[in-house]
């Protein structure tokens, strides 16, 4: 399978791998490399291992990021290694329901529209669990922070609305 039909079904691919929290499906176009069957795995399920209820990812996040994670380098796509996200896999298994339960926590405690909503509760949760993530995992995390980071700033420069403007600035300089 390759990355491109892989982001049909996780649009925040990078950073759920980094931080198990932000996966949603999408259509994409683009051709990449060969994926690993773990790798495939982590992207096409992860989303099954973080049950959220409340916490929401706004579509034109969904959006942004797509594209971001559709260009990723051959060099960041090398990242998504057998071992890496067979780490990741084990861990989202282990780690998912308290994630989620963090995540929805999170979101229904913060104010404002759903884009602050979103940014903060995200960001706050991946701060939380990303220094638990296993070794092996560090190079996807590079790659998640990357996409993160480029995303927010095109999503503050794009919003229309001062408070996302505000939310998605707050966070983009990542965790």
């Amino acid at each position: 399978m390759n990355l491109s039909r892989t982001a049909q079904r996780a649009v925040l691919t990078a950073a759920v791998v980094s931080a198990s929290v932000l996966t949603a499906p999408a259509s994409a176009s683009a051709q990449a490399a060969e994926m690993p069957p773990a790798c495939e795995t982590a992207l096409l399920e992860t989303l099954d291992k973080f049950p959220v209820v409340d916490f929401t990812v706004p579509d034109k996040v969904q959006r942004v990021v797509l594209v971001e994670v559709l260009s990723l380098s051959e060099a960041d796509q090398a990242a998504f290694t057998q071992a890496a996200c067979t780490a990741w896999n084990d861990w989202a298994t282990a780690n998912g329901p308290a994630v989620a339960g963090d995540l929805d926590a999170r979101y229904r405690n913060a104010a404002g529209p759903v884009c602050n909503k979103f940014a903060r509760s995200a960001l706050a949760t991946i701060k939380q669990y990303a220094p638990n993530l296993p070794a092996e995992t560090r190079e996807l995390e590079k790659v998640a922070k990357k996409v993160w980071a480029t995303s927010m700033q095109k999503l503050a420069n794009q919003a229309t609305n001062a408070d996302c403007q505000r939310a998605y600035n707050a966070v983009k300089a990542g965790w």
